[in-house]
């Protein structure tokens, strides 16, 4: 029976493919929730094996994410779109990894965006790296159907064995409502000679109840630990293959705004 959320688990694989200097790959699964800001509370209030703010098999923290304050992530990222001039009011609905047994850790954490007459208006995609830091790209969408394709410049250090000099190129298929049966976020990364990066991760949906839960964390019962390893262990053999590190620069804003599709060049920051 349909539990009627706007939320749900969502199952699948990662692949990650470098195709210069060094052609480089790896391809694991992993399973992400899709959290509706509204149903927040909710969900935390009523699942055993999802908490907030407390050690459990899994926890969810709206401080993990956006400026890392106290206040609503709802409200944090309705400002940034009202400041960057996009239309609100409608669900909020993030895509992101819980802290498994108190870890936690997003590579990338995305927002689907809509405005009140439930149209999606934007995405936001917040990236974290291993140093710590935290930025987001929020990308308004426009009104074509089918897949979202939109792209920005790198403004933020991610890998220290990319430069800075670099677009992300992003296709999306949103998770719209509960007959979703499938999402999928892919990215390429280019540089001045084509694309160099291919990364990507598309998942299968499943409700939001207890039962499931469970059966995602058995599945994959050290989810952030094996994704920080992961990254960690890529990188030695990264090392190992030649590639020499990369410097980074700290963006002066917390937010880059780009344009709705890959054909737009425009940038600015909020």
């Amino acid at each position: 029976m349909s539990t009627g959320l706007r939320s749900g688990i969502y199952t699948g694989p990662v692949f990650h493919r470098r195709l210069r200097p060094r052609v480089h790959a790896l391809r694991y699964r992993l399973f992400m929730l899709l959290v509706d800001l509204d149903e927040w509370d909710d969900l935390v209030g009523r699942l055993r094996w999802l908490g907030a703010g407390r050690f459990g098999l899994m926890t969810m923290r709206q401080s993990d994410h956006g400026d890392g304050s106290e206040t609503p992530l709802k409200v944090q990222i309705e400002q940034r779109m009202r400041d960057a001039g996009l239309a609100t009011g409608g669900r909020v609905q993030l895509l992101t990894l819980p802290r498994i047994l108190g870890y936690g850790f997003n590579p990338l954490s995305v927002y689907y965006c809509h405005a009140q007459d439930g149209r999606l208006s934007a995405i936001l995609y917040e990236v974290s790296n291993t140093f710590g830091g935290r930025h987001s790209y929020l990308m308004p969408v426009g009104a074509a159907s089918g897949p979202v394709r939109q792209a920005v410049g790198k403004a933020f250090h991610v890998s220290p064995f990319m430069d800075m000099d670099l677009t992300y190129r992003f296709e999306v298929d949103p998770p719209e409502g509960v007959e979703a049966e499938a999402t999928r976020v892919s990215i390429t990364v280019d540089d001045a000679d084509g694309p160099m990066l291919l990364t990507g991760f598309s998942g299968l949906r499943s409700e939001m109840t207890d039962a499931n839960l469970r059966r995602a964390w058995l599945g994959h019962p050290l989810l952030t630990l094996k994704v920080i390893a992961g990254i960690h262990w890529e990188a030695v053999r990264l090392l190992l293959k030649g590639l020499r590190l990369r410097g980074g620069v700290t963006p002066a804003h917390p937010v880059t705004v780009g344009g709705p599709s890959e054909t737009s060049t425009g940038v600015h920051h909020a």
